[in-house]
């Protein structure tokens, strides 16, 4: 059977090397691993803009067309989270702190001193925290659908709206018509995909 979400990967990361990005694996400490996009040129005197995915798609597939848009005019780098994409730990941490001193370790051996970040959702919550915990790393942030901390409030709150008893029932689907939901609750006006795409996507994004 044809994967069509593994050939448009193939095309989807030809088109980031057109553009000049390239990946690399950075290990922040052994046993810990975040994978980036990144200019492949990094000596060009570019704003670094740095890419926060949400739960769900890794970073590249989560930002591809802003990256095509910006990436001749800033340094962009689009990290994958731990746990998602080609980014891993041996560390039991699940935090968003963790994250973000990952994420924080990880542009400073990639040589950024100062930054925008651009944050999605879970991606907003590590861009608050970080800019928290590194003031003299973050210059500017840009957040869109998400809250500084999720609290209980906040997240029962946002639960219900969605019609959903928990965060794993929505987050994790099980089936293919559970993706279709996801997608269609997480993102605006998403095209009409045919199911075996929901399927695959199932099957390449969460069951691992």
């Amino acid at each position: 059977m044809v994967k069509f979400l593994s050939i448009y990967k193939s095309f989807l990361h030809g088109a980031m090397k057109l553009v000049g990005m390239t990946t690399q694996a950075v290990e922040i400490e052994p046993g810990t691993v975040l994978n980036f996009w990144l200019p492949t040129d990094t000596s060009k005197n570019k704003p670094a803009l740095v890419f926060l995915h949400g739960f769900g798609f890794d970073g590249i597939l989560t930002w591809q067309f802003q990256v095509l848009a910006l990436a001749k005019t800033y340094a962009v780098y689009v990290p994958d989270f731990l746990f998602f994409g080609g980014s891993f730990t041996d560390r039991p941490e699940r935090t968003v702190e963790f994250q973000s001193e990952c994420m924080a370790r990880g542009l400073r051996k990639l040589g950024v001193e100062r930054c925008t970040l651009v944050g999605l959702s879970y991606g907003g919550m590590v861009a608050f925290k970080m800019a928290e915990m590194y003031p003299d790393l973050v210059e500017s942030m840009v957040v869109t659908c998400s809250v500084m901390a999720l609290t209980e409030s906040v997240s029962n709150a946002a639960l219900q709206r969605i019609g959903f008893s928990s965060w794993p029932d929505y987050l994790l689907p099980k089936t293919a018509d559970c993706t279709k939901t996801l997608l269609d609750i997480a993102t605006y006006n998403l095209p009409r995909l045919p199911q075996f795409i929901y399927k695959e996507i199932l099957e390449v994004l969460f069951f691992l």
